[in-house]
């Protein structure tokens, strides 16, 4: 198949890109400059445009029968006014001008694959969250509304959409883990805050594979949530993580107000978590090969 993917040069969009190359697809990766010493996979190649802005790149999108949108400013920085617009502008105008390339080719039979997050469903404590679960009013929340909202605009025309909204995705190249790794071999890991607020996360192979899944599965669209079945709570997490170094991982939680006075409101999405399901994926038979995080942070770091 013929794929147009946004983001492909990212944590997440460098494993998706090299799984789909593997299966034999052929990709084109919108970049806004285009560097002869970034490496792509056979069946891959560039294609220079700025994602938030109309561009001749969008003449291009129509060509192809899957479109997989993966960009989006990281969020793991102090949110001031100017970055929150970085955060809403980079995942909001791309997905528009990705729906305006569409309707050039209206009446195509395609898939767009838009990313999301579980930050949609805000924070709601130790209650089991399903792809039914309303959304939440934060920050995160509101962005991942919006974004969603954009994409919907493609079932117009005539296009099957999927909201593939990520929990934290565990990979051995980047990621949450390349930012705790540091610390805990060191021994000096801990929980963050109460250690009690629960992360939903997802294995890197198990992620690619849910895509590959959800391409052909041309019965499932709208939200679904790629994390794995057992979330874990931040200190299980951190427990796990020293056990699979086998470092210690005594030292007492990181103060919550630490951690505001240090990234601001953005400690908020570290101190407070959700506990999401993967409900859509269990249904459809979806048969994770990493269900839980010792095996997963074995798999990436033994």
């Amino acid at each position: 198949m013929k794929i147009f993917m946004t983001g492909g040069s990212g944590f997440v969009g460098t494993i998706l890109l090299r799984e789909l190359a593997r299966q034999g697809h052929e990709i084109t990766v919108l970049t806004r400059s285009i560097r002869e010493d970034r490496p792509l996979p056979k069946g891959a190649s560039f294609l220079q445009g700025d994602p938030t802005q109309s561009g001749a790149w969008q003449e291009r999108v129509p060509e192809h029968e899957i479109i997989i949108n993966l960009a989006g400013a990281s969020i793991s920085k102090r949110w001031s006014e100017r970055v929150k617009r970085e955060i809403r502008d980079s995942r909001v105008l791309t997905t528009r001008k990705l729906v305006e390339a569409l309707s050039r080719g209206a009446g195509k039979e395609s898939l767009l694959m838009n990313t999301s997050a579980i930050g949609y469903y805000g924070f709601h404590g130790d209650e089991d969250l399903n792809e039914k679960t309303p959304p939440g009013d934060d920050f995160l929340a509101r962005v991942c509304r919006e974004w969603e909202a954009s994409a919907l605009e493609a079932e117009r025309l005539g296009l099957r959409v999927l909201l593939c909204r990520f929990g934290i995705v565990l990979g051995a190249e980047g990621g949450v883990l390349s930012e705790m790794l540091p610390l805990f071999k060191k021994g000096l890991g801990s929980p963050l805050g109460s250690g009690k607020q629960w992360i939903s996360w997802i294995h890197q192979e198990d992620l690619a594979k849910i895509y590959l899944f959800l391409i052909h599965r041309t019965d499932i669209s709208g939200p679904v949530n790629c994390t794995a079945p057992n979330p874990v709570r931040n200190r299980e997490m951190s427990k796990i993580l020293g056990e699979v170094l086998h470092r210690p991982t005594v030292l007492p939680s990181v103060p919550g107000f630490i951690l505001r006075l240090r990234v601001g409101e953005f400690a908020s999405a570290l101190l407070e978590g959700q506990k999401v399901l993967p409900e859509k994926l269990l249904e459809a038979g979806y048969d994770f090969r990493f269900s839980r995080m010792e095996e997963a942070l074995k798999d990436l770091l033994v």
